[in-house]
């Protein structure tokens, strides 16, 4: 067999250019279906943590009233996208321009949350404060609590007299959440 005999019928190893590129276009093409899914995901995930927090926060709140023995409240300011758990009066703790409680009236700052830009949620509610009972756990006045994403989807924390808490989503909107 001659030398140009053998290279003509040699192995080729590796990828040429073209087989590259068309894998890396089809690559493209799947990642760019597999997106909208993926922020769909990262926006569920983002409403269902602050809706979660939330709802955490409100049993802590009924819970640190009765550990105190003292009135406890759950403010919120929609505006800011921030709540806070305190004792005293209503208008005696507001959220600061970072997220931190500004207290007065010997008022006590216990908690405060604030969801930045970044979360991308919004806080809506029915009554700017409730108060937990020291002596019974009960909520005035019952209200319910709205967690929004900015593609409109929506978990309802509904709290009711005797300061228990039902969470849903509008239309199960919210998977794992039930319809309100």
């Amino acid at each position: 067999m001659t030398r140009q005999h053998a290279h003509r019928h040699a192995r080729q190893h590796g990828l040429s250019l073209v087989e590259t590129t068309v894998t890396l276009g089809l690559a493209a093409v799947v990642a760019g279906l597999a997106a909208p899914n993926l922020n769909t995901v990262l926006e569920l995930r983002r409403l269902d943590g602050a809706a979660t927090q939330l709802a955490g926060d409100l049993q802590f709140a009924r819970g640190e009233a009765l550990a105190r023995n003292r009135p406890v409240r759950l403010s919120l300011d929609a505006a800011q996208a921030c709540y806070l758990v305190h004792t005293g009066a209503a208008a005696d703790c507001r959220c600061a321009g970072d997220g931190s409680a500004t207290c007065s009236g010997g008022a006590q700052a216990i908690r405060s949350v604030a969801w930045g830009a970044g979360e991308r949620v919004g806080l809506q509610a029915s009554s700017g404060s409730l108060l937990f009972d020291p002596r019974h756990g009960t909520a005035t006045p019952s209200a319910t609590l709205r967690v929004v994403a900015a593609d409109g989807r929506a978990i309802h924390h509904v709290v009711n007299v005797m300061g228990r808490l039902r969470s849903c989503s509008p239309l199960a909107a919210v998977p794992g959440y039930r319809a309100c």
